[in-house]
């Protein structure tokens, strides 16, 4: 641990002198830097920067790349020298969340340095500063559209590239990640966000070499950082509702452990389907959480029920029979849930109107339950136990055509199988948590396949007619 601190501030230390020898020529004397411009581009970034050490805005976005734009505005607008100065000041003051908080300022600093000079040396050696137009080139001229996306686009790129290969040298020392692992998907992640970027910051350089000047690229900053905060807002609600949801089956999971890691093979499964039948993008992952929380009923249903080593009564069956229905309740509340709430309370119903909880048929049954009842199915039927062994995938998938019409809605198996045919299922094989109890010596024992009424845990059954204790808990 000591070699690699010592790796990691040995090559924090080399970034540092790198970005000083970048900026050592815009602040020798004759350099004819142009000061105003540079001292107004390194206000505004430590300004952007600024809002997150506040403790009473924390809600302003000021994570990396919220403020590249303006990087790039400078890498466009300067010499190389002056350019790499911009980032310096608001990266040694910025919000930095993990420690060693004095280490990751200066090799932010240092790294972002670096980069703004390698892409502005480049712009400069492609003639972007020329074609950019407005003063200093004669102030009628005009930008030189469309070359001056050349020259930008070829600065964009090279600053998404250095910029990634100094966020994966610093894992490697750091961390000692592998070369490879450190960088694997790093450039291809960031390509297209910085080639929109650097668009950004070409837009507010023509308007600050047009001629109204600073004041008109300033405008352009102003919709810029909302849409940063806009997305995120959003960013954050998705991590809450991935929470939440988390939270919930972690619940499920801890109180059944028969059928952990279920729930998230039942999200996927219902997400094969629903792109089978051309769902849209926002229903899908509706629906996925609809799959991954089809069982959160089981919270309200006694521990004793769920893990009982045998039939059930008639009246420990109409517990289980609630749990949708104690489902909806705990989700009804939770409105990103949206259709997925439905698919909760109605995940039992079957096609003939012999399910629970209120005995609907055909089409009277939410669409997406009908999709999460054969995914639930499924995946019952092909997960191994520990009281035995599951079925083959295509012997589950007979299974849920020879109930199609009755238990399940026949273009949803249909869809399955055609999904099925294109994407392998992972095998599950839970094992057995030491407190799950076992069927007593002389107690009842499972049918044969292990999916009848005698099996200990029992909900496996995909059977028309009568149901036996092994839906109990599907």
């Amino acid at each position: 641990m000591g070699a690699t601190r010592g790796a990691a501030r040995a090559w924090i230390g080399t970034a540092s002198a790198g970005a000083l020898l970048c900026v050592l020529p815009a602040l020798r004397a004759g350099a004819g830097t142009p000061w105003a411009t540079l001292v107004l581009l390194t206000g505004l970034y430590l300004v952007c920067e600024l809002p997150g050490r506040c403790p009473f805005l924390g809600w302003v976005p000021v994570g990396p790349g919220s403020f590249f734009p303006l990087l790039l505005a400078g890498a466009f607008l300067l010499p190389p020298a002056a350019a790499a100065l911009v980032a310096v000041p608001g990266s040694l003051v910025g919000r930095v969340e993990d420690p060693p908080v004095t280490l990751r300022r200066v090799w932010r600093a240092a790294q972002l340095a670096v980069t703004v000079w390698v892409a502005s040396t480049v712009h400069v050696l492609l003639g972007g500063r020329a074609a950019l137009g407005g003063r200093g080139t004669g102030g009628d001229r005009l930008p030189d559209f469309p070359y001056a996306l050349v020259p930008a686009c070829a600065a964009a790129l090279v600053f998404s590239f250095v910029l990634t290969a100094l966020d994966g040298s610093i894992l490697v020392a750091a961390e000692r990640v592998p070369l490879r692992r450190a960088w694997s998907g790093l450039p291809s992640r960031a390509l297209g966000p910085h080639l929109v970027h650097g668009l950004a910051g070409l837009m507010m350089a023509v308007l600050w070499r047009g001629p109204y000047g600073p004041l008109s690229a300033l405008i352009v900053l102003l919709p810029m950082y909302i849409s940063c905060w806009v997305f995120a807002q959003s960013h954050r609600e998705h991590a809450a509702h991935r929470a939440t949801i988390r939270a919930l089956v972690q619940a499920v999971d801890i109180k059944d452990t028969y059928t952990r890691g279920h729930s998230e093979r039942v999200g996927h499964a219902s997400v094969l389907i629903a792109r089978e039948l051309g769902m849209d993008r926002g229903r899908l992952e509706v629906l996925r959480f609809a799959g991954i929380l089809h069982d959160v009923g089981k919270l309200g249903v006694p521990t004793r029920v769920l893990r009982k080593d045998g039939p059930l009564t008639p009246e420990e069956r109409r517990v289980i029979e609630l749990h949708p229905e104690y489902g909806h309740e705990i989700v009804r509340g939770i409105g990103f849930l949206g259709e997925a709430r439905a698919a909760i309370l109605h995940h039992h119903e079957r096609m003939d109107g012999s399910g629970y909880p209120y005995g609907l048929s055909g089409r009277e049954i939410p669409e997406f339950a009908r999709v999460v009842a054969v995914a639930d199915a499924f995946d019952a039927m092909t997960s191994t136990r520990s009281y035995r062994r599951g079925r083959p995938v295509s012997a589950a998938l007979a299974e849920l055509r020879r109930c199609a019409g009755t238990q399940f809605d026949p273009r949803m198996v249909r869809a399955l199988v055609r999904a099925l045919d294109r994407n392998d299922w992972p095998v599950a094989t839970e094992a057995a948590d030491e407190t799950v109890p076992r069927p007593r010596r002389g107690g009842a024992a499972p049918a044969p396949g292990g999916y009848g009424p005698g099996t200990p845990h029992g909900q496996e059954a995909a059977v028309p007619g009568p149901r036996p204790s092994a839906d109990r808990t599907r």
